[in-house]
C-alpha cells in the first residue's frame, strides 16, 4: 500500500479490521459481517492488476462498503479517514449523505 505521505507498507489485515471494528462499534453489524468485508477487500486487492494501491483507494472502497451496511459506521470511518479539518467539512459530509 502507498500511504498518503508516500510511504509504502504491506497490507495489514489486522489494522484494517481494527479500523472497521471501531467504526462499527455499538452498531448492528456482526463480527462476521466485518470479517466478510475485510475478506472482500483483501480479495479485491489480490485481484487488482496494480502492484501498489494507494491507501486513499482502499479507504474509499471501505467507505463504499460501510455506506451500504450502516450509515453511522460510514460517517465514523469517514471522519477518521478523511481527517475533517473542522465541523463545516463534517457537516458537508453529513449533508451529502442525506442527499443520497
Amino acid at each position: 500500500m502507498v500511504k498518503k505521505d508516500g510511504r509504502r507498507e504491506p497490507f495489514d489485515k489486522t489494522k484494517i479490521r481494527s479500523g472497521i471494528k471501531k467504526a462499527c462499534e455499538k452498531r448492528p453489524i456482526s463480527l462476521e459481517e466485518i470479517e466478510q468485508l475485510v475478506d472482500r477487500l483483501e480479495s479485491r486487492l489480490q485481484e487488482s492488476a496494480e502492484k501498489e494501491i494507494p491507501t486513499t483507494t482502499i479507504g474509499e472502497w471501505i467507505m463504499k462498503e460501510l455506506h451500504g451496511m450502516d450509515e453511522v459506521a460510514y460517517v465514523r470511518f469517514a471522519s477518521v479517514y478523511r481527517s475533517f479539518r473542522d465541523i463545516g467539512e463534517f457537516m458537508q459530509e453529513l449533508q451529502d449523505l442525506l442527499k443520497r
